[in-house]
């Protein structure tokens, strides 16, 4: 069985990328098992490679990264010779997802309270993505890692880092730690391909609706009470990127943070 090593988030190599991926290393400076790596013949101090490793269980994979490559736009390349592209379709899109905020201004307003990535992720729009496309995808992911269903029956498969034996037996141990996840969505509304970001922060839902007011920040029903959304503004066309900002747990770890829910209410997909 191959194993996913690694999730990469590829961005074209220009100044705009170079300067995205200077904002996302100060956004997550304070990630204990984030690395920035730049090129050795530059000098420059200029990243171009951030790796996200995941501290347990340990040698779990895959890992994920953000580098700049030669790609005309950007693109998730999943092993194996899989990768989502960007498609963009309508552009106004949803308008309560329309962005409105920088992303140095969203750097500005989260330093130093961005303790680790819960997940990264990738919502496919369905306008584009035929059902056995779809399928297609979920099929070779999971041949490859060890992904679970969403609980409440949504299209929101995760893959949970894992080692070399849980992904032939699956995953039995319940350890804060498995991240970043990745989630994949079937998006029935969106027109666009849409990169997702959780991260967990040490603020309250009103330090984060106070940061982030209507219409820079929302919430989706139903999720009001676990994290707050942020559309940013990027030079990407057809393609939206938003950051899902956790709000602060002072009682845990909980089962979402172990896994133990997405594992034994989900079921893992093979």
């Amino acid at each position: 069985m191959d194993r996913l090593s690694e999730i990469t988030f590829l961005l074209p190599a220009t100044p705009e990328s170079s300067s995205f991926l200077g904002e996302l290393r100060s956004l997550l400076a304070k990630v204990a098992y984030t690395d920035f790596a730049g090129s050795a013949d530059r000098g420059d101090g200029v990243v171009d490679r951030l790796t996200l490793t995941p501290p347990q269980p340990a040698d779990a994979r895959p890992v994920t990264t953000f580098q700049l490559a030669d790609v005309a736009a950007p693109e998730v390349a999943l092993g194996a010779g899989h990768s989502i592209g960007v498609w963009g379709g309508d552009t106004t899109d949803t308008p309560s997802l329309r962005a409105s905020v920088e992303m140095t201004d969203l750097t500005r307003r989260l330093a130093g309270h961005v303790q680790r990535v819960d997940h990264t992720g990738v919502n496919v729009p369905a306008c584009a993505t035929s059902p056995e496309q779809w399928q297609d995808l979920v099929s070779a992911l999971a041949s490859a890692s060890t992904m679970y269903r969403y609980p409440t029956g949504e299209e929101w498969p995760f893959v949970l880092p894992s080692t070399s034996d849980e992904l032939v037996g699956g995953i039995r141990d319940f350890v804060v730690g498995r991240e970043p996840r990745f989630e994949l969505v079937y998006d029935q509304w969106l027109t666009q391909t849409q990169w997702q970001f959780a991260l967990w922060t040490d603020l309250t839902r009103t330090e984060l609706e106070l940061l982030f007011p209507e219409p820079e920040g929302i919430t989706f029903p139903g999720l009001e009470e676990i994290f707050r959304v942020v559309p940013v503004i990027h030079p990407w066309p057809g393609l939206g990127i938003r950051f899902d900002l956790c709000y602060r747990i002072d009682d845990g770890p909980s089962d979402w943070e172990t896994g133990e829910w997405l594992i034994t209410e989900g079921g893992r997909i093979r």
